[in-house]
């Protein structure tokens, strides 16, 4: 039997491309979003080329209430989770002492606080599956501190430790914890976040959603705890760890500062 994904964030990115790769490879899908309409149309897409089954539920997971929520709707529904990918997230620009507080805010409603309790509600009847996969999102910015986007960085650095932890807690369950840390990536994340200007999109290659997600799904298939997409991604967290922290964040700085 077919298994299912549950994807959020699944409307553009990163999310959309994983929904992608799941189908192609025969996954049952279940994907959130806050764009209902688009949401149809990748339902149509996936479903006409790949013959799979794709349930939608369109919800804001940045809201308190609605974690539960989509928890409640695939329990009414009978849909059993085998993949959890935890992909939705936001980013913002700028000094965090003139940051928008609501859109720092719902940054870590989405980023920290609605992936850990899906991942909560999820976990226990995955657990008694003969196999199952937990895949978090995180980034390269889960390696050093951010200047400039303070928050963000924070963020993917407890998702990264939050995955690590319970990757050990559930060896021999049968489930595995992939945290996949993409570097920059071509998607909606740079409008999103006001990034457009950023040297880290200028001077720096920058994958394509589509590899982003083809490299973490085989990680999540194979078990890979910590996924780093790219060969100088790859290096560059080896590299930190041999200078002072203060020089790791200017360093960091300057990659962030605009053109």
């Amino acid at each position: 039997m077919a298994s299912t994904a549950l994807i959020t964030g699944a409307s553009s990115g990163i999310g959309l491309e994983l929904a992608r790769v799941l189908a192609r490879n025969g996954h049952h899908l279940i994907l959130t979003a806050r764009r209902e309409e688009k949401l149809k149309q990748i339902k149509n897409e996936l479903e006409i080329n790949y013959g799979i089954q794709v349930t939608i539920f369109s919800i804001d997971l940045a809201l308190a209430d609605a974690p539960q929520k989509l928890f409640n709707f695939t329990e009414k529904e009978s849909l059993h989770i085998d993949i959890l990918i935890n992909n939705a997230g936001i980013g913002d620009y700028g000094f965090f002492h003139e940051s928008d507080w609501e859109k720092t805010a719902t940054m870590i409603d989405l980023n920290i606080r609605s992936l850990t309790h899906l991942t909560r509600l999820y976990l226990p009847e995955m657990i008694k599956h003969d196999r199952a996969y937990v895949m978090n999102v995180a980034s390269t910015a889960a390696f050093q501190p951010g200047p400039l986007m303070s928050v963000y960085y924070a963020s993917k650095h407890y998702v990264l430790a939050f995955s690590e932890a319970i990757a050990n807690e559930l060896n021999g369950t049968g489930v595995s914890v992939t945290t996949l840390c993409p570097g920059p990536t071509e998607s909606e994340f740079q409008k999103e976040a006001n990034m457009e200007k950023s040297k880290l999109f200028d001077r720096f290659p920058v994958a394509s959603s589509a590899e982003v997600a083809e490299y973490g799904y085989q990680a999540m298939m194979n078990g890979k705890r910590v996924a780093i997409h790219g060969t100088l991604n790859k290096i560059a967290p080896k590299f930190t760890s041999l200078f002072p922290r203060s020089f790791v964040t200017a360093v960091t700085r300057k990659i962030q500062e605009r053109k």
